[in-house]
């Protein structure tokens, strides 16, 4: 009824093939739009627009972008929707310095790869030259160097386990500025303590300690020294207590304070 009269069905029938009419062309756009979206992503995906066109890798210091590239197994000729971002990642981590890497795809073509790579705690002189000791207690021997590494301890006697482990962890949990006023750490056990350890300095003093506690009395180091003659070099015997005796002398015995506890 419209406006009090009675519409006929005839009339109100080409509306409504009208508005079917309509409805059925939007759908068929819309699934006209579907199939030929479809049909582009297929062919692009199988064309050399999806290959990789850059790969970008940051925080790589000891590799090069060029090791990590080829480690990874990504070429500009890989797929980029072929690309198996935890694979790529474990393949990295296979690499003896990273310590941790992620994988991540930027659209349309580029890949980022984010590296962390393990510290070089120390030296192992061992057989004329030099093997760097990583901060997870690995010996990387095919890095070796014939040549003296500044600011680094180089360690002598020390094999992979539970020793050397203690011994990174020590030095791990040590102030910079300590660490690198080390010259040489030896591994010397005896009977009664397998972690003991003999430490030279590049100040000229030597220091008996145990792993043990080696961190928690070497970082009071630059107190024990600031109370000794630094003309009269000697042991500084961080075993137990602290206690320091001159080179020059078998008598002379000093204890040392070195402030523990205080603070």
């Amino acid at each position: 009824m419209e406006n009090g009269k009675i519409v006929a069905l005839e009339d109100r029938i080409p509306k409504l093939k009208e508005q079917r009419r309509k409805k059925a062309n939007k759908r068929l756009v819309l699934l006209l739009f579907l199939f030929f979206t479809m049909i582009a992503a297929v062919a692009y995906t199988q064309s050399p627009l999806a290959h990789i066109k850059k790969i970008t890798i940051k925080g790589n210091e000891v590799y090069s972008q060029a090791e990590i590239i080829k480690t990874s197994g990504l070429t500009n000729s890989t797929n980029i929707w072929e690309v198996r971002k935890d694979k790529v990642a474990a393949s990295l981590k296979r690499l003896s310095e990273i310590n941790s890497a992620e994988v991540k795809v930027i659209w349309p073509n580029s890949i980022l790869i984010q590296v962390k790579e393990h510290k070089r705690m120390a030296y192992l002189y061992q057989d004329n030259a030099y093997l760097p000791v990583m901060e997870n207690g690995k010996i990387l021997t095919d890095k070796k160097t014939d040549m003296i590494p500044s600011n680094s301890p180089i360690l002598v006697k020390f094999k992979e386990g539970p020793v050397l482990d203690e011994m990174v962890e020590g030095l791990k949990n040590l102030p910079v500025g300590i660490v690198n006023s080390i010259s040489e750490i030896h591994y010397t056990p005896k009977k009664t303590d397998k972690y003991h350890i003999t430490l030279f300095m590049n100040d000229g003093f030597e220091v008996s300690a145990t792993l043990r506690s080696f961190a928690e009395k070497m970082v009071h180091y630059p107190s024990i020294i600031s109370q000794l003659d630094p003309n009269k070099k000697g042991i500084i015997d961080l075993e137990v207590g602290s206690y320091f005796k001159a080179f020059d002398t078998e008598v002379e015995e000093n204890k040392v304070e070195n402030h523990e506890g205080e603070g």
